[in-house]
C-alpha cells in the first residue's frame, strides 16, 4: 500500500486538513517540552493568539523566531521601545501593541522566574510533580477551557508581573507544551503518548 493509498490517521477534530495544522497536531500538541526557548516561545506564542485562530500564529512562527531573536528571552528582555516600533511595522506577525509590549515585559518576568527556580522549565514543571496530566476525552466538546491547574497557574504569572495569560491562554500553553496531553482517545496520537 501507497502512502497515497493509506487512509489518513483519526486526529483530534479542532484539526483541519491544513498540513501545517497537521504537522503541528502530529509532532507538537500535547509532546512535553522541557527546552527553556521552546518553552519561552510557546508562552509568547499563546498570548499572540489572543482573540484569533491557532492556525493564523502557526502561519507567522517562523518570522516570530527571525524578529523575537529564537525566542532567546535574555535577548528579547532587552527590546527597546524602537525595537518595538520595528515589530508593530513587521506584517510577518501579529501588530498589536499590547502583545509586542507583552512579550517583552514577559521576557523579563521570565528571566525573573528563572533566577528564582533555577529555570521556568523546574517552576512550570513542578505543579505537576514532573508527570504530564493525560486526560481520556472521548470528543473535542469534553475538553475544558480551562481547568484549576490553568486558573493557579495563570494567577501566579499575572502575580510576577506576565501580560496576556489569562486562565484559557495557559490552558492551552500548558495543551502546547505537553503539561496536559489533552488528545482525545480516538486520536492516533492519543494512543502513542
Amino acid at each position: 500500500m501507497t502512502d497515497a493509498s493509506r487512509p489518513a490517521p483519526t486526529r483530534c477534530a479542532w484539526v483541519s486538513d491544513d498540513p501545517l495544522y497537521q504537522d503541528y497536531h502530529d509532532r507538537e500538541w500535547g509532546v512535553p517540552v522541557h527546552d527553556e526557548h521552546r518553552l519561552f516561545e510557546f508562552l509568547i506564542l499563546e498570548g499572540a493568539q489572543a482573540g484569533l485562530s491557532w492556525i493564523t500564529v502557526l502561519r507567522k512562527r517562523e518570522r516570530y523566531r527571525q524578529v523575537f531573536a529564537g525566542f532567546d528571552p535574555a535577548q528579547v528582555a532587552r527590546f527597546t521601545s524602537a525595537d518595538q516600533e520595528r515589530l508593530l511595522a513587521d506584517p510577518g506577525i501579529i501588530r498589536h501593541r499590547g502583545k509586542v509590549a507583552a512579550a517583552v515585559g514577559n521576557a523579563q518576568a521570565f528571566l525573573r522566574v528563572q533566577d528564582e527556580f533555577g529555570s521556568f522549565d523546574a517552576y512550570l514543571w513542578n505543579r505537576v510533580d514532573g508527570v504530564p496530566v493525560r486526560n481520556a476525552w472521548t470528543s473535542i466538546r469534553d475538553v475544558p477551557a480551562r481547568t484549576p491547574l490553568s486558573d493557579a497557574l495563570a494567577k501566579d504569572l499575572q502575580k510576577r508581573g506576565f501580560k496576556f495569560v489569562g486562565s484559557t491562554i495557559c490552558y492551552a500553553y500548558l495543551q502546547a507544551v505537553g503539561v496536559v496531553n489533552d488528545h482525545t482517545t480516538d486520536s492516533f496520537c492519543y494512543r502513542t503518548a
